[in-house]
């Protein structure tokens, strides 16, 4: 049946302006298509049709088996008919399978993803002629199709525990990925063909379609991801007119996982994604870029799951300090400001973070936060869970953070004197007791004099507070001396 519809089509076509009318598709300049209109629903991961000016627009639907034939290879046909043949390919991998399923439509399935393959290799070799316009429009219509759809229930909602560990967690693989892969494979290479006229995609790489790729970071297929990384990550480069609104985009999706959900799966991808972006920002850094370290990537230390990101969060983070060493202060401070309380692990990943933005920050932007930074270290250093006092004492191990140390060794040792004769007297750990002492001995040698006077001022601190207990207990013994005279 298809056969004859094909053959059909080849006949009008040659008579014809040749715009791909009779396959399926409508004219190139209709974007009334079915691709242009198939969206991802986030809020509820549901739906199985979109609405497109008024009009409900199922997605292809799968051909009755048999139906589908094996179409020749490029390398069968001659040059001025490979194009034709590339729109007839296209179009059998419009279709949609159902995957769950392993052996309905064997044959139909092999027989797109053969297709797919050959479509890629088209698009790769760029040595069989260039993909017309009307090819390219039809061609992101069919990638629209395939990768544009409703994503299955997360993993929470399908267990309806709302503690679930991503770290934990066998991570979810789409069963139609044979064919996804190759979706996203030929659309990865046109993206980066030297043959692909950027002014010519940018008509159907746009941003209704960018704004969909940003929807699909959500997927919990991690092979899915790495995909969508790589391809947003070329189309900014690429394109530059969608660079403000991809990074719009992505400013978006941090705020409604900071503020509302605290669930997304591609976090950690979007935030490799802006390590490089950060990287490339030319200096003076404009207001737009200090701003989106303020209001987005700052607070991204708030959510629970900062663990599966936070290694490409504090690459970012330190990014931006190492462009403009003036913003240390701006982010030592913003740290302090969603310091851990409770939770011990993510205290342990500040600490790594703070280590590495200190090793970028210089001696001014060091004094202006240094009383809160040490009131907070100080803290850390009498942690009853030895790996958050372990890590706060390796900082002394860093020669860039001891040096800046000891140029305001006179208000640093006054803060955290304390904290170190307590954990020498009486914390459990002992690789904490000996790293602490190797601090203490590493700042009498800084500075005797200094250290025999915070020293002393110690001494009288624990005097008096001895004194006040001994006052305290002695009032009690007289309040219970009374009450039993009166009795």
């Amino acid at each position: 049946m298809l056969n004859r519809i094909i053959k059909r089509g080849q006949r009008k076509l040659s008579k014809s302006d040749g715009n791909g009318n009779d396959y399926g598709y409508g004219s190139p300049g209709n974007r009334n298509s079915v691709a242009s209109s198939i969206v991802v629903n986030h809020a509820s991961r549901g739906g199985v049709a979109a609405n497109h000016g008024g009009i409900v627009v199922p997605a292809t639907a799968a051909p009755p088996s048999g139906t589908i034939e094996s179409l020749p290879m490029f390398r069968e046909v001659p040059v001025s008919e490979r194009q034709n043949l590339f729109l007839r390919k296209l179009q059998i991998c419009c279709f949609q399978f159902d995957f769950d399923d392993s052996l309905k439509m064997v044959r139909e399935k092999e027989i797109k993803r053969q297709c797919l393959g050959e479509l890629v290799d088209f698009v790769q070799s760029g040595g069989q002629g260039k993909i017309t316009e009307s090819n390219q429009e039809e061609m992101i219509r069919m990638v629209s199709v395939n990768i544009f759809r409703c994503l299955p229930p997360a993993s929470h909602e399908n267990t309806g525990s709302e503690n679930v560990d991503p770290e934990e967690d066998e991570p979810y693989l789409d069963p139609s990925w044979p064919h996804l892969q190759l979706v996203y494979e030929l659309l990865l290479r046109y993206v980066v063909s030297s043959d692909t006229d950027t002014k010519i995609a940018k008509r159907y790489i746009d941003s209704s379609f960018v704004l969909k790729l940003l929807d699909l970071f959500d997927s919990e297929d991690p092979r899915e991801r790495e995909y969508l990384k790589t391809i947003l990550h070329r189309i900014y480069g690429k394109f530059m007119v969608h660079r403000p609104f991809i990074r719009k985009g992505i400013n978006n999706i941090f705020y409604r996982f900071i503020y509302e959900t605290e669930r997304h799966s591609g976090i950690g991808e979007l935030l490799e994604i802006l390590g490089s972006i950060i990287n490339g920002f030319a200096l003076p850094m404009k207001e737009e870029h200090k701003l989106f370290l303020v209001r987005a990537l700052i607070p991204l230390h708030k959510p629970k799951p900062i663990a599966s990101y936070h290694q490409q969060l504090s690459y970012c983070i330190t990014q931006f300090v190492e462009k403009d060493y003036k913003l240390a202060d701006t982010v030592i401070r913003g740290l302090l400001k969603y310091w851990p309380v409770t939770n011990c692990q993510k205290e342990v990943l500040f600490l790594g973070e703070l280590e590495e933005v200190l090793e970028a920050t210089q001696a001014a932007e060091f004094q202006r936060c240094m009383v809160p930074l040490f009131r907070q270290i100080a803290r850390c250093l009498n942690s009853s869970h030895f790996q958050v006092a372990e890590r706060a004492l390796f900082l002394w191990n860093n020669e860039h953070i001891v040096n800046l140390i000891a140029q305001n060794r006179s208000v640093v040792l006054p803060i955290i004197f304390a904290a170190l004769e307590k954990n020498i007297q009486s914390h459990w750990n002992q690789a904490v007791n000996g790293l602490t002492i190797n601090v203490r001995k590493m700042f009498l040698d800084m500075d005797v004099e200094l250290f025999e006077e915070c020293q002393r001022q110690y001494e009288e601190m624990v005097a008096q507070a001895r004194e006040l207990e001994e006052r305290r207990e002695l009032k009690w013994q007289r309040l219970a001396t009374a009450a039993a005279q009166g009795g």
